[in-house]
């Protein structure tokens, strides 16, 4: 006994300084490749859900396949990895080097290639000057280095804020993941280029305001400067955007400059439908990411809108493809949870509706693969658009007045976790996605009495239309319109100038929203007969803007709009 001890002791020494340089090596070379590519990637084995949500919460899970986890860190996550003493292995990628860019915007256009970053720029302005009545060219916000991170909104009045549903295509908000990138340009080509010729285009383009983001992450895609040359997952400041969005699990995370333009810019557009283009899997991915025991309200519906885009993607690009999880679909939290995602940012908080697609098993699709990801995706992008077109398409007015109503619309028995939809402020309109059946929806407005609309009929690739009137509380009291207000000038930059009809001077309140409902200003001001009011601006962003004059004794009110140009 005491010689088999003295001989496990002896093997204990000998092995234990190996096992130790062994990872001291492991973590030097660990660091000598985040110093050179801005990242690393390492696997672990699946240690059970708590150490996975622990991970989870302090670096980005790349994905958790057969009881491995992969997983990959920047210089911000790094050394609280490294405390762990997890054991580990480095899972070293081949090099993206010198991906050859186009030699011009000309060859950058045949979409079989990588465009720089001064081309991609050029790009999206050419679509504006080709196509002037279909596209407007807008500026979501800059990257931490300065970046423009552009969107293209393609519609037939596209200079026009319709009454259409918005629906909202991004892509590369992990820099390395370039083949949706690449998918997003060609696809605005395409819409632009058919739209004269191809009917199923005509009536996306007709019928939709669709805005396409191809880059959301240009800091990280555009690493070294013009070139794709190592681009990394995040962006300058080292962090995962798609886990930095609000998220009541992790409220503490400290919002980068991308997200916090991003969030502005979809709280403005209220996106209906929307879908985030990834690499790196296979798979289409919705809602919940962050809760494996909740089910979304529309499960159902999540799960067949994913399932047709997988099933149209093996129609066109074999049985090989996108056949992850359950044959191209998942729902998030079944593969391993995320915190800070954006899909659930949005659907939980904004009420739209957004998926993560995963388009390439490889991070950076290589040139030459660029067209068959495009032939294997197109049709699955325009179906998935198609979707907006379908569900419950509503107005919600004022019984009295015929004005919009902003209203809650929910159905009893059925929504939870922020399901719910609201109706536009500006335009009483509202769209609810729903899988086929008979629904009653219940509709409920400060000031107004809750109406329930019964037995409304869903069928599937079908829009139904209906228009809901709801009566006011307090139907004594005088809402009459007296007639529009003057607002000079119009455009506005600072200041803006009314003339209010004689019927409203006196105490008035003043209520100003922007075209997401949202309340901008809300105060009381004295107005005499014949006084122009001057409202002070310069808070106000660009934009259009409604403003309700409501005298505030005989509760006589009057609307108008204007346009803030900065």
């Amino acid at each position: 006994m005491i010689r088999r001890l003295l001989i496990l002791i002896t093997l204990i020494i000998i092995i234990a300084p190996r096992c130790f340089s062994q990872n001291i090596s492991n973590d030097i070379r660990l660091r000598e490749i985040i110093n050179k590519n801005g990242q690393a990637e390492v696997t672990l084995p699946y240690y059970g859900k708590q150490t996975t949500d622990l991970l989870t919460r302090n670096v980005s899970i790349l994905s958790v396949n057969d009881k491995i986890i992969h997983i990959s860190l920047s210089p911000r996550t790094l050394e609280w990895f490294l405390i762990q003493k997890y054991d580990y292995l480095i899972s070293e990628r081949p090099e993206t080097k010198g991906i050859i860019p186009a030699t011009d915007i000309n060859q950058a256009m045949l979409w079989d290639t990588y465009p720089t970053y001064s081309q991609y720029d050029s790009i999206m302005l050419s679509f504006i000057t080709l196509y002037p009545g279909l596209c407007h060219l807008d500026t979501i916000g800059t990257s931490v280095n300065g970046k423009l991170i552009l969107a293209l909104k393609i519609s037939d009045n596209a200079a026009i804020e319709e009454d259409e549903p918005e629906v909202f295509y991004t892509s590369s908000i992990h820099g390395d993941e370039t083949g949706g990138f690449i998918l997003m340009l060609r696809l605005a080509d395409y819409l632009l280029k058919n739209y004269q010729t191809n009917s199923r285009v005509k009536n996306l383009v007709d019928n939709l305001e669709i805005w396409i983001n191809p880059l959301s992450n240009p800091d990280g895609t555009y690493r070294n400067g013009n070139t794709i040359i190592s681009p990394t997952r995040f962006n300058a400041n080292g962090i995962d955007l798609n886990r930095n969005f609000p998220d009541p699990i992790t409220p503490n995370t400290v919002k980068q400059k991308e997200t916090l333009d991003m969030i502005k810019f979809m709280r403005k557009h209220k996106f209906v439908l929307s879908a985030n283009f990834h690499s790196g899997s296979e798979v289409v991915n919705y809602p919940w990411d962050r809760w494996s025991s909740k089910l979304h309200a529309d499960d159902s519906w999540f799960n067949s809108i994913g399932r047709a885009y997988a099933d149209t993607a093996h129609a066109y690009g074999g049985s090989a493809y996108m056949n992850e999880r359950d044959n191209g679909v998942t729902r998030g939290a079944l593969w391993y949870l995320i915190y800070g995602g954006r899909q659930d940012f949005v659907t939980w908080e904004l009420q739209g509706r957004e998926v993560t697609i995963e388009l390439d098993g490889q991070y950076v699709t290589p040139p030459a693969q660029l067209t068959l990801l495009w032939q294997n995706n197109w049709r699955s992008l325009l179906g998935f658009l198609e979707n907006a077109l379908y569900g419950i398409h509503g107005l919600v007015i004022n019984s009295k007045t015929s004005l919009p109503v902003a209203a809650k619309i929910f159905i009893t028995g059925h929504d939870i976790d922020s399901s719910q939809v609201y109706s536009d402020t500006l335009m009483g309109s509202f769209v609810r996605f729903l899988s086929p059946g008979s629904w009653n929806l219940t509709f409920s407005a400060n000031g107004y009495v809750d109406t329930t609309v019964t037995n409304i009929s869903v069928v599937a690739g079908q829009r139904t239309n209906i228009q809901v009137n709801l009566a006011p509380v307090t139907p004594k009291i005088d809402t009459t319109i007296t007639r529009t207000p003057v607002l000079y000038p119009n455009p506005a930059t600072s200041e803006l100038n009314v003339l209010l009809p004689d019927l409203i001077s006196g105490t008035v309140n003043i209520r100003i929203y922007d075209q997401t409902g949202k309340l901008e200003m809300d105060y009381n001001s004295l107005v005499g007969q014949g006084v122009p009011l001057l409202i002070n601006i310069s808070g106000l962003g660009s934009g259009s803007y409604s403003v309700v004059f409501t005298n505030k004794r005989t509760r006589t009110l009057c609307y108008g709009r204007f346009i803030v140009i900065k």
